[in-house]
């Protein structure tokens, strides 16, 4: 039996991890380079910072230097308020991702804009999504996101998505809005597709009627360490003694533990709801 407290292998979140950042590279030499976009958090900030440097004063700066600089503070928040292991392999994705940026060819793909903001998008919340299941971030806003996750338990994506369009405007003030409203679709795509692909702040309740609720509950504690409640009623059909546990879940957790419940009593009918928010006590594995 999985047990919440088992980790990935170091191992395997390094390769997701560089996979992210070729995928990040690629992205941004294709897609962004392609229509002129600006990716959200830093990455954005940094080409942006790039370009103007390079309009105005004629001054070509390494994208890898920019994210670095940026990506200083971030780091040292993810240090002290997030962990350590999480944050060193995060450097690894900033640290390769910059490199392969620098030194990946740009590839014309299509002079589409609009196909270029959404499949970039996708892209990126690929990218981003692979670092998240690595247990790792992509840095910058990244970290900041994460931080009030962790701390408010409810996704902050949308709050740097709204960051994010204030520094298009900038963008659309120097390099003209077409650009900048091109990338406000790229990166509501990319924001809508995380929301949709990572699961962990999103919570579910899960609505049991089981004959075992002894062995039912130790699925749900070993598995996450989450608590149930037990209610004791009768079913109106067979006028037979049912057991209704009630216990909430993270989204991401709930898959894999169903499966886990229907294996330990067969005939157990599962209710599942989404949570809008959890006030109280909630389970939350730390990130390491």
């Amino acid at each position: 039996m999985q047990n919440f407290t088992k980790k990935q292998p170091v191992a395997l979140r390094v390769v997701l991890i560089v996979i992210a950042s070729l995928i990040f590279a690629v992205n941004i030499n294709t897609f962004v380079h392609s229509a002129d976009l600006f990716p959200g958090g830093f990455a954005g900030v940094a080409l942006l910072v790039q370009q103007a440097a390079d309009k105005y004063f004629g001054i070509k700066l390494p994208y890898s230097i920019l994210t670095y600089s940026m990506n200083i503070v971030p780091v040292i928040i993810g240090f002290k308020f997030i962990g350590k292991k999480f944050t060193v392999l995060s450097c690894i994705l900033i640290v390769v991702s910059g490199l392969l940026t620098d030194f990946l060819p740009y590839i014309y793909v299509t002079d589409d804009k609009i196909l270029c903001s959404v499949f970039g998008g996708l892209l990126n919340a690929v990218a981003v999504c692979l670092c998240l299941f690595a247990e790792s971030s992509s840095g910058g806003t990244d970290f900041i996101a994460i931080y009030i996750s962790e701390k408010t338990g409810k996704s902050a994506w949308n709050i740097i998505l709204v960051f994010n369009c204030l520094v298009l405007c900038i963008a659309g003030l120097l390099f003209g809005w077409d650009a900048a409203l091109y990338s406000i679709v790229f990166q509501y795509a990319s924001t809508q597709a995380i929301n949709f692909l990572y699961k962990k702040y999103s919570k579910t309740t899960l609505l049991i009627i089981t004959s075992m609720p002894d062995e039912v509950y130790a699925v749900i504690r070993d598995l996450t360490n989450h608590d149930a409640t037990v209610f004791t009623g009768k079913g109106e059909y067979s006028g037979m003694e049912r057991n209704l546990l009630y216990s909430v879940v993270s989204s991401s957790e709930s898959g894999y533990l169903e499966k886990a419940i229907r294996q330990t009593d067969p005939g157990a009918f599962i209710n599942v709801l989404q949570s809008k928010a959890i006030i109280g006590k909630f389970f939350k594995r730390a990130n390491d």
